[in-house]
């Protein structure tokens, strides 16, 4: 009797382990995964050396924050500023989207310090690499916060979907910069 209840604990210890194994490398895999921030395009939102969780479930919505595959060896962190479909375009450091005003509040203490001229300069979508009216189906176009430092699709064109590895909304390192990210 003893026997048995022994074998049926260590085989539920066994059991335990094997979930905890398997929930470690199917976590990361399909649901989230931890990010380093490498460089200032993001700034002042993203430091260099924050620390991020990365969700990979849904698609990602305006104004959300991105990490996708710019290269091979290479993940760019940008913020989706026009969906498939979308016209996009720059006035006077303003943002329209298919000709209505969006505000970007997440811009507004860095504009504050910017003194030479506008934080973002003028463009149309078609004057990008995108180099058509309308955002492309499939595709984002994404912008780094820090507008004047940033590699984006003003430069790289929109970005396919297959090449988005999830959204950022939480920054867990270093613990005095924890927070979670509003758009």
């Amino acid at each position: 009797m003893e026997t048995t209840k022994n074998r049926n604990e260590i085989w539920e210890w066994i059991k335990a382990l094997f979930i905890a194994i398997a929930l470690a490398f199917i976590l990361p895999t399909f649901l989230f995964t931890p990010i380093l921030v490498e460089g200032s395009s993001i700034e002042p939102t993203l430091e260099d050396q924050n620390r991020l969780i990365v969700t990979k479930i849904g698609e990602p919505k305006r104004f959300d924050i991105i990490v996708f595959h710019a290269t091979e060896s290479k993940d760019y962190k940008k913020r989706v500023i026009g969906l498939p479909g979308d016209r996009i375009e720059y006035k006077e450091d303003k943002l329209y989207i298919n000709g209505k005003l969006y505000d970007e509040p997440y811009l507004d203490d860095y504009k504050q310090e910017v003194v030479d001229g506008p934080l973002t300069g003028s463009f149309t979508l078609k004057e990008t690499p995108v180099g058509s009216e309308v955002v492309p189906e499939g595709h984002f176009f994404v912008m780094g916060d820090n507008r004047r430092n940033s590699t984006d699709s003003r430069h790289i064109g929109a970005i396919p979907f297959k090449k988005i590895v999830g959204t950022t909304r939480i920054v867990y390192f270093p613990i005095p910069e924890i927070k979670i990210i509003n758009k």
